[in-house]
């Protein structure tokens, strides 16, 4: 017979999980700031998968940090620009050539 989970259990695996989305997305900025954006990528797919799995948010600082439309890791000044226009950050994604507009308070 299956031992049931209980709450205690799923609350330490959910920091689990948003410890190593930390983890995941630090390296991931490392690996593109050395030129490997292929690992970065796969770092931030890594990182989705737990966050979905474990039904944990990916935290704010990071939410801008991977297109929307692509999954591809926005590095400001490589691949991506970020823009204020009217109100809004737009960031622009050279992979797909998707724009995600953000508005500013």
């Amino acid at each position: 017979m299956a031992k049931k989970r209980t709450s205690k259990d799923k609350k330490i695996q959910s920091q689990i999980a948003l410890n190593r989305i930390n983890r995941l997305f630090l390296l991931a900025e490392n690996k593109a700031l050395s030129g490997n954006f292929s690992i970065a990528n796969r770092y931030v797919s890594i990182a989705r998968k737990l966050s979905m799995k474990y039904l944990v948010p990916i935290p704010k600082e990071f939410k801008h940090r991977f297109c929307k439309h692509c999954y591809y890791f926005l590095l400001p000044y490589f691949n991506s620009r970020f823009r204020v226009h009217r109100g809004k950050l737009v960031i622009y994604c050279n992979n797909c050539k998707k724009y995600t507009r953000i508005p500013l308070k």
